[in-house]
């Protein structure tokens, strides 16, 4: 007898690929972030022509080891927007020529069975890439990310993912470190300053997203 939990992942990635797929984005399935990093590689990087590359902030990107074999290639000259031996001002401006390459690597907040990506950011350059810059974007999504409507995508950014992704940034100073939900602050370090929803992919295939069947990131 098929699993039932594997069954109901497996209907509920298919629909929301169907509805991406309809939306416009180019979309892959993998079973977990090692098959992920394996769908980049041999189904994605030989159809682009990529000579420079950047990312925006993402764990479930990172746990697919991509980054690693960018990296490794000789003929990409990466851009590392976070690099910690940079001064402040350099990875700022990193992160504005991140808006110029052959590929932007990034992860989403949420997306909608409907096939709408949802993503709240705080400096911009993540929703930024994803808009309008990079020639080719991909996105790598957790089956943790999806949720049937709009306005659920958007009570999950702000009771799930700001807080998390504040906690994980110990320098932070914002209220919602301590009561793990959005009180709507004004602090300095506020992380929820720009919404960015995606209904539709222009040009068609330019944001290319895998879909993973494991809970990954926040």
């Amino acid at each position: 007898m098929p699993d039932p939990i594997d069954t109901y992942w497996q209907l509920r990635l298919e629909r929301c690929r169907q509805s991406l797929k309809k939306n416009n984005f180019e979309v892959f399935m993998a079973a977990d972030t090692q098959s992920a990093g394996a769908v980049f590689q041999n189904d994605i990087l030989p159809g682009i022509e990529v000579k420079t590359a950047a990312w925006g902030d993402s764990m479930t990107m990172l746990a697919t080891g991509v980054l690693d074999a960018v990296k490794s290639d000789p003929g990409i000259q990466l851009i590392d927007p976070f690099d910690a031996q940079a001064s402040p001002q350099e990875r700022l401006e990193r992160r504005r020529q991140a808006l110029l390459t052959d590929l932007f690597f990034t992860g989403s907040n949420a997306v909608t069975e409907t096939g709408v990506l949802v993503n709240l950011d705080m400096v911009g350059n993540r929703v930024a890439g994803l808009t309008f810059g990079p020639k080719h974007v991909v996105l790598f999504i957790g089956r943790n990310k999806i949720v049937p409507t709009l306005d659920d995508a958007m009570r999950r950014v702000k009771t799930v993912a700001a807080p998390a992704n504040a906690i994980r940034h110990p320098g932070l100073k914002t209220p919602c470190m301590k009561t793990a939900v959005c009180m709507d602050c004004s602090s300095p370090d506020r992380i929820c300053n720009t919404w960015c929803i995606t209904e539709k992919c222009f040009p068609k295939g330019r944001i290319k997203i895998i879909l993973i069947n494991q809970d990954l990131g926040l």
